[in-house]
Order: C-alpha cells, then structure tokens, then sequence
C-alpha cells in the first residue's frame, strides 16, 4: 500500500486503483484544483506557446512591411 498526501488539503490517503480520485482523497479536492489551474492560479514555468506563435507573426509582419 502506498500512502501519499491529497495535494489539496493535505490529506493522507492510499494511492491504489480503488481510489477513483487519485490522487486527490475526494472529488472535491480534484475539482478546487481544476478550479486553479482553470483561473490560472496554477501555472506551469515557461514561455507560453501562444506568446511564441505572436512574436513570429510580429516579426513576419515587420518583414512584410519593411520591403514594401
């Protein structure tokens, strides 16, 4: 048996296959942390995909216009 804690409320619970949350203790805790990363309360480090795929744009369109 493998225990851990619930990375919400930091509850210890067994991490097995009959626990249909893990690894979270209930669905509660699963849909608060849905709910941070949702309203980007949680956030993985790093330059956004988005930001990249707009600064290629930009740098094409400034291209674009500097040979007309």
């Amino acid at each position: 048996m493998t225990e851990m804690n619930c990375p919400t409320c930091q509850k210890t619970i067994e991490y097995s296959k009959q626990n249909p949350f893990r690894p979270f203790c209930s669905k509660r805790c699963q849909l608060i942390d849905l709910g941070e990363w949702a309203s980007e309360s949680h956030k993985i480090g790093g330059k956004s995909a988005h930001e990249e795929m707009f600064s290629e744009e930009l740098e094409q369109m400034i291209k674009d216009s500097l040979l007309k």
